[in-house]
């Protein structure tokens, strides 16, 4: 799977760094065009003269030269993947921070592809706090780790810390290429007409001011264009969002409150095969509005609150055999207890369970982390760009039969 791919190698300062000639050769081999990305320091681990051999390319430490300019967003834009290996605990935090000082942060920080990163480093510096932290914030960027190997290490010491064999990271990137062909190919949806909401719903107050969230219709528009990707018609019901889709397959229906998401929604529904509501509809919304706009007075401010209607509740009581209703449940505690209950009350076939309080997860991230609940199973997912957690989502969708 790894023919014909752009790769992009970026060797950071390691002891591991001289695995970085047995990866470019690997991907040579397989069919790969490689360019390599190198850190001053790694100069010192393996020359460029060696990677560039293997690689059949110059190879690049600097975005300038004496003589030119290197252009990092035009490489960034190139690569199919760019792969950071080794990751030294400098440059795991300098990708993390957006400290800007190398061609290879530089051509991260402007590549649209995805980026994987393999750490290399002494084991008491991997368990650290602070590369810990370094970690799970690029990961929450959408970044793939391909995780460190035990063994030992150039200390003396033997642990977690190894750069992850050159065969293993080969196989972690044909093992993505092969899922995202399969994901292309997959029609599995074809023929069914699904109703996605998204994004928040805006409640007013009077005539300037709302009561709204912070959501932001990501993983929505993730959704429907995945969906679309896989055969289905799809009909977006969007809240207020700067975002949208323009994805081949996708109505979208522009709503602003929770009753005209609501109308939307049970409008289309008779017609459609399958619903997944992950829009953050408002529960409450003011009483009355006033007609013009409230001025500040000495004293409290109470606004009378009204209960919004129920899409999902609405939707599930209504639903015939062959459609299948799909909630979500954004938690801050008892998560599973309330997506269960949820799951019932409302007749639904699934809940999507996730916490704005895991890093990465929630509203206006790129990444999601989320639990897929039914009545038969409880199944955890790791943290993953909000378009392969679409996937998940879907996956159970095409699998999972109307009860």
């Amino acid at each position: 799977m790894l023919a014909g791919k752009k790769i992009i190698l970026g060797v950071s300062g390691s002891i591991a760094a001289y695995k970085s000639a047995l990866i470019v050769r690997g991907l040579v081999r397989a069919g790969a065009e490689v360019k390599v990305l190198m850190t001053q320091a790694a100069a010192d681990f393996i020359t460029p003269l060696t990677l560039s051999t293997l690689s059949r390319n110059p190879v690049t430490s600097s975005v300038h030269t004496d003589e030119s300019w290197n252009n990092h967003v035009e490489l960034g834009l190139w690569a199919d993947a760019y792969l950071i290996a080794p990751a030294t605990a400098t440059t795991l935090a300098k990708l993390a921070h957006g400290i800007c000082d190398s061609a290879l942060v530089a051509v991260y920080l402007s590549a649209r592809c995805p980026v994987f990163f393999a750490p290399a480093m002494d084991v008491d510096m991997w368990r650290h706090p602070a590369t810990r932290t370094n970690v799970e914030r690029l990961q929450s960027f959408g970044n793939h780790l391909i995780d460190v190997e035990e063994g030992e290490l150039a200390s003396g010491l033997t642990g977690a810390g190894r750069l992850a064999e050159p065969e293993h990271i080969l196989q972690h990137l044909a093992d993505y290429f092969a899922e995202a062909a399969n994901r292309t190919s997959l029609q599995d949806l074809a023929g069914r007409r699904v109703l996605i909401t998204a994004g928040p719903t805006h409640e007013d107050l009077d005539p300037v001011r709302y009561l709204g969230n912070r959501s932001t219709g990501k993983m929505g528009i993730a959704l429907a264009e995945a969906a679309a990707a896989r055969g289905a018609r799809v009909e977006l019901i969007l809240g207020p969002t700067s975002l949208t889709t323009t994805q081949a397959g996708v109505t979208v229906v522009p709503v602003r409150s929770a009753r005209e998401m609501y109308a939307e929604a049970v409008d289309r529904w008779p017609e459609s095969t399958d619903a997944i509501l992950c829009a953050a509809v408002a529960d409450y919304r003011p009483a009355t509005v006033a007609p013009e706009k409230i001025k500040k007075g000495d004293g409290e401010l109470t606004v009378a609150m009204v209960r919004n209607p129920d899409i999902a509740a609405e939707l599930g009581r209504g639903k015939r055999p062959g459609q299948r209703v799909v909630g979500f449940a954004l938690e801050t505690e008892n998560g599973l207890e309330n997506a269960r209950r949820k799951l019932i009350d409302k007749s639904l076939d699934f809940i999507v369970l996730n916490s704005p309080r895991t890093p990465g997860a929630g509203f206006g991230h790129d990444t999601n982390q989320i639990t897929l609940v039914d009545r038969n199973k409880v199944t955890p997912f790791e943290l993953k760009t909000k378009r392969a957690v679409a996937d998940d989502i879907l996956d159970r969708l095409a699998d999972n039969p109307t009860p």
